[in-house]
């Protein structure tokens, strides 16, 4: 919320991922910028070039966004790094909205899918965030 109150809403997705990169760091967190997916086909392992905008501890996200209204498809990529990597719970992350608040939304991948659809994840959307 700091990054999007000092720079303001609107911005391209890598203004805010540069902001909080740089939160993380003055906070020490333990996280990974850009983390590259790696998908296995016909015997080998090949990066695809997409990943999440950051990986933060046991969380598979944020996602960031900026965009005028999060759809079904901006979520796909959170939904597929969280199936790929183990992880449960991913943040997607809408900075163009005026209030940082009503922009975020929480994804937690229910026990036992194994898919990707939609179905298969609760949406919570957050009141507040740590950041």
């Amino acid at each position: 919320m700091d990054v999007q109150a000092a720079i303001g809403p609107g911005l391209l997705e890598s203004a805010y991922e540069v902001g909080l990169d740089h939160e993380r760091m003055l906070r020490q967190d333990s996280y990974v910028r850009r983390a590259e997916a790696r998908i296995a086909y016909k015997g080998t392992t090949v990066e695809c070039g997409v990943g999440l905008d950051l990986l933060v501890g046991d969380v598979g996200g944020p996602e960031v966004k900026a965009v005028e209204r999060l759809l079904p498809i901006h979520c796909a990529p959170l939904l597929t790094h969280l199936s790929r990597s183990g992880k449960r719970v991913g943040l997607l992350i809408n900075s163009r909205m005026e209030s940082l608040r009503d922009g975020i939304v929480r994804r937690v991948l229910r026990p036992g899918s194994v898919q990707l659809p939609l179905s298969a994840f609760n949406s919570v959307k957050l009141r507040a965030t740590p950041w």
